[in-house]
């Protein structure tokens, strides 16, 4: 074990003394409690180590040890249901409020393992070698680590065994004895391999209407939630990971105020899971690192989350990474870069922010495992860029690495419109490869559906900076008619309450019924307005209010109240068309 002796301190950055061999990116203990760092420069006899803990009372002349391996975190079937720090240490196993200092205590829990082979098989890396049942009673597969191959010398009994215990035992083509826990260590820096990435060919659905409708993110897909302080990042997160149909949800609280992180982790344990009805937590991992917790392991905690999520994906599942947010993130990275004495780049970031943007989010993918499965990792990273300024160095980075852009609008925001997605400013690129999936979901015309609430969108945008001039009654009807359709799309199909038992969440087939149920509207208020109508007749309607309430009126499993209002709608707006037809035919023979 290589050893050298601290120079310099600053911060979480130490500079020390030694005549050993290190590497880059080898971990090290620092001092009497063991402190987690890892080499990050090395120059003759002097390295740099990057501290991820408090380095409060450490001083010149302390040794530091090497650990012969690079920074790793250990990641097995007992990771879901449970919190943890950036350095993945789980937070419920000290008394202390505090995260205590030093390497991570041990994890005892003992899972259900059940053997899937027998002695004599042969297995390469990433194959499943066994089943693990923790208290949830949630099968998962234990794995063989990636870099790890040979023939089966001995397997555990079924029985309940500790995680970290040894139950397999292999013998590589060199005759090493390699030895097998459910849990296995990774380094955080380094992609786990895979067999194959393919492209996404179907969406993520999160249950946000103004998402899966009008700016869909593909399973394996990577989106970026931009917006400035208040404009509902962290609600819209959350609504997201409660929502979302992924197979387990990873959620980063990445450098957040305490009390938001506190109140996620109250919360996320007393949820239900709409799919199976049982608690959320269970297919859930929530990795806490709030503001006041060391820099430097805000910068590890990113690697060590989608780490997590690469895991699960290596067992054939679909996963969604929530980061809240990359803004803080970036910001350790620049405090920590400062340190380094490394000249900035621009706002002050270090040169090689963009590199590391792309580090993160090009770990998002769709792929064939190497267990011969497939599994997705999904990134969304939330932003918040300093007085919602989208040109400053993280947005502008982010933008270049992502498919799906989700920009929050502070002045929809302060009215109270909430998901505040600004949908002027967001776009989503691989929209059009969803039209099949939707298509074969029941929603043919989702497509040209998704347009033409678009196209009314950036109407109204233009229309309004006019009425603002010359005033709205002004207007030619038609573009007073476009005004009115626009809003009906605003407020009946892209406001949705995360607070509303009914609409915090929306399936596709309910998505679908309200979307063709507001275009055959759309449809015919433009043929009444051209058969004479008035915009006042149509408001005045009595299927009009049901229009703007059914999403908080029309729940789930109600289809047959979607169709008794297309049956009003039809009724209503076509005896106004027909009103309007017989006026014009009098007129004619008048």
């Amino acid at each position: 074990m290589s050893e050298a002796r601290i120079r310099w301190i600053s911060g979480p950055v130490l500079r020390a003394v030694t005549e050993e061999n290190f590497a880059l990116r080898e971990a090290v203990e620092v001092g009497p409690q063991r402190l987690l760092g890892e080499v990050v420069s090395l120059d003759g006899d002097e390295l740099v180590v990057q501290v991820y803990e408090d380095t409060t009372g450490l001083k010149p002349g302390v040794a530091i040890k090497g650990t012969g391996h690079p920074l790793a975190i250990r990641v097995g079937p007992g990771l879901l249901g449970r919190m943890f720090d950036g350095l993945l240490r789980p937070l419920a196993v000290t008394d202390s409020p505090f995260v205590t200092p030093g390497v991570a205590p041990p994890r005892s829990e003992a899972l259900a393992f059940r053997p899937t082979v027998k002695k004599g098989d042969r297995l390469s890396g990433g194959a499943t070698f066994g089943e693990a049942t923790g208290t949830g009673g949630r099968a998962q597969r234990c794995l063989v680590p990636p870099d790890c191959e040979g023939e089966v010398v001995s397997i555990a009994s079924a029985g309940n065994h500790p995680e970290d215990a040894t139950l397999l035992t292999l013998r590589d083509a060199a005759g090493a004895i390699r030895e097998i826990a459910m849990s296995h260590p990774w380094p955080v820096r380094v992609p786990r391999p895979v067999r194959a990435r393919s492209p996404g060919a179907k969406p993520l659905v999160t249950g946000q209407r103004i998402l899966d409708c009008l700016f869909p993110i593909g399973q394996g897909g990577k989106a970026a939630i931009p917006g400035g302080f208040g404009t509902g990042k962290t609600v819209l997160l959350e609504a997201l990971a409660k929502g979302c149909d992924a197979d387990v949800i990873v959620y980063l609280g990445c450098g957040e105020r305490g009390n938001e992180m506190a109140g996620v982790l109250e919360e996320f344990p007393e949820l239900t899971d709409p799919r199976s009805g049982r608690p959320l937590m269970e297919r859930t991992v929530i990795i806490a690192n709030t503001s006041n917790m060391p820099v430097a392991a805000r910068e590890a905690s990113i690697y060590s989350a989608v780490t997590v999520a690469e895991y699960f994906r290596d067992q054939g599942l679909h996963v969604a990474l929530m980061a809240d947010s990359t803004s803080r993130w970036a910001e350790a990275l620049r405090e920590v870069s400062g340190r380094f004495g490394e000249l900035p780049g621009e706002g002050g970031y270090p040169a090689y922010l963009s590199s590391r943007l792309a580090d993160f989010y090009e770990r998002a993918a769709v792929v064939d495992t190497l267990g011969g499965g497939n599994g997705s990792v999904t990134l969304m990273g939330a932003i918040s860029p300093p007085s919602g300024d989208f040109s400053e160095p993280v947005t502008s980075h982010t933008k270049r690495y992502v498919r799906a852009f989700w920009a929050l609008d502070v002045k929809r925001a302060q009215a109270r419109f909430y998901p505040a997605i600004n949908p002027l400013a967001s776009y989503a690129e691989d929209a059009h490869v969803f039209a099949e999936w939707w298509a074969a979901n029941g929603n043919p015309q989702w497509l040209a559906l998704r347009r033409k609430f678009l196209t009314l969108l950036d109407d109204q945008a233009r229309l309004e900076r006019m009425a603002r001039i010359i005033g709205k009654d002004a207007l030619p009807l038609r573009q007073q008619l476009t005004l009115f359709c626009a809003e009906l799309v605003n407020e009946a199909f892209l406001r949705q309450s995360a607070l509303s038992a009914i609409d915090r969440t929306a399936s596709p087939a309910r998505q679908s019924a309200m979307m063709r149920l507001i275009g055959r509207y759309i449809e015919l208020a433009e043929a009444a307005v051209n058969a004479g109508a008035k915009l006042e007749a149509l408001a005045r309607l009595p299927c009009y209010r049901p229009m703007l309430r059914m999403s908080e009126e029309i729940g789930e499993q109600e289809g047959d109240k979607f169709a008794a209002l297309a049956e009003s709608v039809e009724r209503e707006i076509g005896a106004l068309i027909h009103a309007g037809e017989r006026d014009d035919a009098a007129k004619a023979v008048g």
